[in-house]
């Protein structure tokens, strides 16, 4: 390869596992059937004037597969908390037991594990869309290098090949985790 051009790898396999990371988020907010702490980890709680995280207020803990406890720490927190997980768009209501706030995680009907296996494929389709986006930088680069005459086309191709196979490591490793999505929502 040419010594004049240099493609950063690092930073498009920097980028890609950006996007992984935001698509392994973005799953850990979709309530399947089972009891998660991580489920909570969008919620934030009015605590002493400003938002912050519902476990920076409590010990979150999952005691059985169908319950999450928030252990309170500030007793005068605790309405604030329960008001956090009702506005938060999850579907669950909070029962309190002095400063122990239960949620009882609820059987997913066939019709919304549907439409959370439906959401998952658009978070993963925004996942490998990003991924590719990365992939367009690095060739364009690539491209660029190749018509600023710093590369002949042997290396041009190379550097491609390079490009592509990282790219289609990325996308698989998104299917996969697409898949393993789906198959825990779906599973009764």
């Amino acid at each position: 390869m040419s010594e004049d051009f240099e493609l950063d790898i690092d930073d498009l396999t920097r980028r890609m596992d950006g996007a992984m990371n935001a698509l392994k988020t973005e799953f850990a907010s979709l309530r399947t059937g089972r009891a998660s702490a991580s489920m909570l980890e969008p919620v934030m709680v009015e605590a002493y004037g400003q938002k912050t995280p519902i476990n920076q207020v409590g010990t979150v803990n999952v005691p059985e597969p169908r319950m999450v406890t928030i252990n309170v720490w500030d007793k005068s927190l605790v309405s604030a908390v329960e008001k956090a997980i009702m506005n938060s768009g999850l579907g669950i209501n909070p029962q309190t037991n002095g400063t122990i706030v239960m949620l009882p995680i609820p059987e997913l009907n066939e019709e919304r594990r549907t439409e959370l296996a439906r959401v998952a494929a658009q978070y993963g389709e925004h996942a490998r869309v990003a991924i590719r986006n990365v992939r367009r930088d690095g060739m364009d680069q690539i491209k660029k290098g190749k018509t600023d005459g710093h590369m002949s086309e042997d290396d041009q191709k190379i550097w491609e090949s390079e490009v592509q196979d990282l790219t289609d490591t990325y996308i698989k490793n998104v299917d996969a985790a697409l898949e393993n999505k789906q198959g825990e929502i779906m599973q009764v």
